[in-house]
């Protein structure tokens, strides 16, 4: 018997509370387990510091709480003393990959810039109101929280890095939301065709799995009948014959396997059988959204180009592009 980690006590009694739906009770009892191996201090031998991080975290309250800027925001009275304490407890924390955040006068200017991709997304996607949304390799849970902001009754992000799911319940301690969640899960960890969700997101994963139809057939069974699919990745120039796989690293990542043009990955969006397919943007991106910071100190994008010409990666493939395609379940 597997006891829930202590991180997650309040997520198990929030769903526990909410869901009367059969598929979502089984799944709840599964949970435990699953939070226990994903949040396992033999497996990540970091996590007792991180836990000291939070542990030391000072009890602020806000009186200002904003999901809908650039920066997710909770402030309110806290004196220097305080702003130090909080400071300090978050950067045991680094590195912060996604953001920004902005707590009582505390600014946590992530590597990325995550608010650019909620803008060049936002005006695309079905609405969010009252609809219940899972966010597929979320981070630290920024774009939860715009979601939430955007509407949305219940919003699940799933990211098996204990380190972002301690980075997320941080940033919750503060806006004491309990509707919002990040769990230490991969999609392959849902209940198999769940069939659930109105609005699934995937963003920045598809490139790295092996299979990507495994993946985009995943996606297609979490979602209701008429649920959107929106999902971001890293694409290449090309008709819809046209996929990369690197022989070897691509921007110094070991683990990318499937690099397809725009037409290419809605070709296969259709065949998995979704409909709708709409491709939403195309943007290479830039140092301005994804660079190294106080808050993420390691190597970042520029370190991953080539220094003497920027549309090149330092193997010489072409530079990061993403694209932004929605779907629809029939």
């Amino acid at each position: 018997m597997f006891e829930t980690p202590p991180e997650l006590i309040a997520d198990i009694k929030a769903f526990d509370h909410r869901w009367k739906e059969s598929n979502l009770r089984d799944w709840l009892r599964e949970m435990p387990d699953q939070f226990s191996r994903g949040m396992s201090e033999k497996r990540f031998g970091d996590l007792p510091r991180w836990r000291t991080a939070i542990a030391a975290l000072p009890p602020l309250e806000a009186a200002v709480i904003d999901l809908n800027t650039s920066a997710i925001t909770a402030h309110g009275a806290a004196d220097e003393a305080e702003v130090i304490k909080l400071d300090t407890a978050l950067r045991g924390l680094h590195p912060w990959r996604k953001g920004p955040y902005s707590l009582f006068g505390v600014n946590i200017d992530a590597e990325w810039r995550s608010d650019f991709k909620w803008d060049r997304l936002a005006y695309a996607i079905d609405s969010l109101e009252d609809r219940r949304v899972l966010d597929v390799g979320c981070g630290s849970g920024y774009h939860c929280w715009r979601m939430k902001g955007a509407g949305a009754a219940e919003v699940i992000g799933i990211d098996p890095t204990p380190l972002f799911v301690l980075q997320f319940k941080a940033i919750q301690r503060y806006l004491n939301i309990d509707t919002v969640h990040v769990l230490p899960l991969t999609l392959e960890q849902l209940p198999p065709k769940m069939k659930t969700f109105d609005t699934t997101f995937s963003m920045g994963v598809l490139y790295h799995r092996r299979s990507p139809i495994e993946h985009l057939t995943d996606l297609r069974d979490t979602l209701i009948s008429g649920g959107q699919l929106v999902l971001e990745t890293l694409v290449v120039e090309g008709d819809q014959d046209t996929v990369f796989v690197p022989t070897d690293r691509y921007a110094r990542m070991g683990n990318v396997w499937f690099l397809p043009s725009p037409a290419a990955l809605m070709n296969l969006m259709s065949k998995v059988g979704f409909v709708d397919v709409a491709l939403v943007d195309v943007n290479q991106t830039t140092a301005a959204e994804q660079r190294s910071t106080d808050w993420m100190t390691f190597h970042s994008l520029s370190n991953f180009l080539d220094s003497a010409d920027q549309n090149k990666t330092v193997e010489g493939h072409p530079a990061p592009m993403r694209a932004i395609i929605t779907a629809r379940l029939p």
